[in-house]
């Protein structure tokens, strides 16, 4: 069960950043079911991304500053996958609004 939690917090953060996306940029007109799977998908990929490579770097180097609160997640994992998921939600939902999005 604890995998599904980095998924979550990707998709939830990746589906926010398409809404910032979305709404910044004229060209991601998009109805807001693709415009939610676009950033939850990007989400999860971005987020999957960034937060091993965080993780994995304050992991070496003793990273667990929130102790027992997030269960088997440090801190560096948490911001790489809320931080990429929300960039990865916002690009992938920009490029997709590109391509389906209204003209």
């Amino acid at each position: 069960m604890d995998f599904l939690i980095p998924i979550i917090i990707q998709a939830i953060s990746g589906m926010v950043g398409g809404g910032v996306a979305g709404g910044l940029l004229k060209n991601v007109a998009m109805s807001v079911l693709p415009k939610l799977l676009a950033g939850g998908l990007g989400g999860i990929a971005g987020g999957s991304a960034l937060g091993a490579i965080l993780g994995s770097a304050t992991g070496a180097a003793g990273g667990d500053a929130m102790g027992g609160m997030l269960g088997g997640m440090d801190i560096g994992a948490l911001l790489g996958n809320v931080g990429g998921g929300a960039v990865g939600g916002g690009v992938l939902t920009a490029l997709a609004g590109q391509f389906l999005g209204k003209k």
